[in-house]
């Protein structure tokens, strides 16, 4: 015979078409809902996980990770002696200096704030996103003197420029005190790239060569804004502002620096968009354990229905403890079944949900823009086994229920 009988009874009351019809149903609805609940919560949090994960390098690949400046607010000279002065943390993958400042960009039909980027093109490193978002143009069409600008596709098309076309840069930096009072630093800049992102950075940031910023902004020499550090990876930024700030050479520059990370900007956008996926997965999973305490409704019913059998298996030396695991097994049976479809259709669900965009012409982010997706192998067994463990939990009343059922009883009445 099968061998463990629970487990084979089980199996063979789950199968059995011998239950009523209503009997049958609930247990179909409770299978459905698992499986529906399952699917939802795998589908919300793998797109949920593509959003932080383009967030992570579509934001964190072009603007610094962290950045070191002058304690005093001032400009920093002779960055690369001070760079020697101290060691980095070994997360540190790559660094480079910058020239920024605030500002306006106006086109022909509008005036928008901006945040002037200037960069040396020879010395930004690989791991800058920048090279991968250049959509026309190339980061060494930026040459000193040139004044020529890259800026981001979405604040072409707002400001109605393109490659070629001159737009005039406006920086309150480097400002000049006349007759007529503070004049702000302003001059033509041509438009020799167009870049894209994905993200916010794509109408909020241009670059220029950092020796143009130097002259617009009216700096010294060889002065710059500060160092960019790039990291192996972005979140490990606290990390590495915490190992600068409690380094002994650090803290004893002659000229003292401080270490800001990425978070200090954009740390509000991350953390709502970890807010939104905890609700979300916190939703859903109630909606699972809704499904899976509805078990209890079926394995009641199925109690009921299989009395004389329960009561038959009694008398044949099936002891309590056995009957109240084989009603377990059912349970498991039932929420195992429901996962396991509803991972597989959430996959499925996911991996398609591209393709049925297209189709129907849905474009959630702009026209060949993708809806991002990002399966993590051990949040999809968390939520299966989640899944059965509230299942698990439902079955234990009606099992128990079971278990106390008088054999003499039930018999005297079939």
């Amino acid at each position: 015979m099968f061998k463990p009988t629970e487990l084979f009874i089980a199996f063979r009351y789950s199968r059995s078409k011998r239950k009523s019809s209503f009997t049958r149903f609930i247990r179909k609805v409770s299978m459905l809902g698992i499986t529906l609940g399952v699917m939802s919560l795998i589908v919300v949090t793998s797109v949920m996980n593509g959003f932080e994960d383009q967030l992570k390098t579509r934001i964190l690949g072009l603007v610094p990770q962290v950045t070191l400046q002058a304690a005093n607010g001032a400009t920093l000279a002779d960055w690369e002696r001070q760079l020697a002065s101290f060691e980095l943390p070994v997360a540190v993958e790559a660094h480079a200096p910058y020239v920024a400042a605030e500002g306006l960009i106006q086109g022909p039909q509008k005036l928008q704030p901006v945040l002037l980027q200037g960069v040396f093109p020879s010395l930004e490193p690989a791991q800058s996103l920048l090279h991968e978002a250049m959509l026309q143009g190339r980061l060494t069409d930026l040459r000193p003197g040139e004044y020529g600008l890259i800026v981001g596709r979405t604040l072409a098309s707002q400001l109605n420029v393109w490659v070629g076309d001159s737009v005039r840069i406006i920086a309150a930096e480097g400002q000049r005190y006349t007759i007529l009072g503070a004049m702000p630093a302003q001059r033509n800049f041509r438009v020799v790239g167009l870049f894209s992102a994905g993200s916010e950075i794509d109408d909020q940031v241009v670059f220029l060569h950092a020796q143009d910023a130097q002259r617009l902004f009216r700096y010294e020499t060889g002065h710059v804004s500060g160092i960019r550090l790039y990291l192996d990876d972005a979140f490990n930024a606290p990390q590495v502002v915490s190992e600068l700030t409690n380094s002994q050479r650090f803290q004893r520059l002659d000229a003292p620096l401080t270490a800001t990370g990425w978070e200090a900007r954009y740390g509000r956008l991350f953390a709502a968009v970890k807010m939104e996926k905890t609700m979300m997965v916190v939703m859903l999973a109630l909606v699972v354990a809704v499904a899976a305490f509805n078990a209890i409704s079926a394995l009641v019913l199925l109690v009921q229905d299989k009395k004389g059998d329960i009561a038959v298996l009694q008398t044949l030396g099936m002891t309590p403890q056995r009957i109240y695991q084989t009603l377990v097994w059912q349970g498991v049976y039932t929420g195992g079944v429901g996962a396991f479809s509803g991972v597989l259709l959430g996959v499925a669900i996911t991996l398609a949900l591209n393709p049925l965009l297209r189709l129907i012409g849905v474009s959630v982010f702009g026209q060949g823009e993708r809806l991002p997706f990002v399966f993590m192998p051990t949040q999809i067994a968390a939520i299966f086994v989640l899944a059965i463990v509230l299942t698990l939990i439902a079955t234990l009343y009606p099992a128990a229920r079971a278990a106390r059922i008088n054999p003499a009883e039930i018999l005297r009445h079939e």
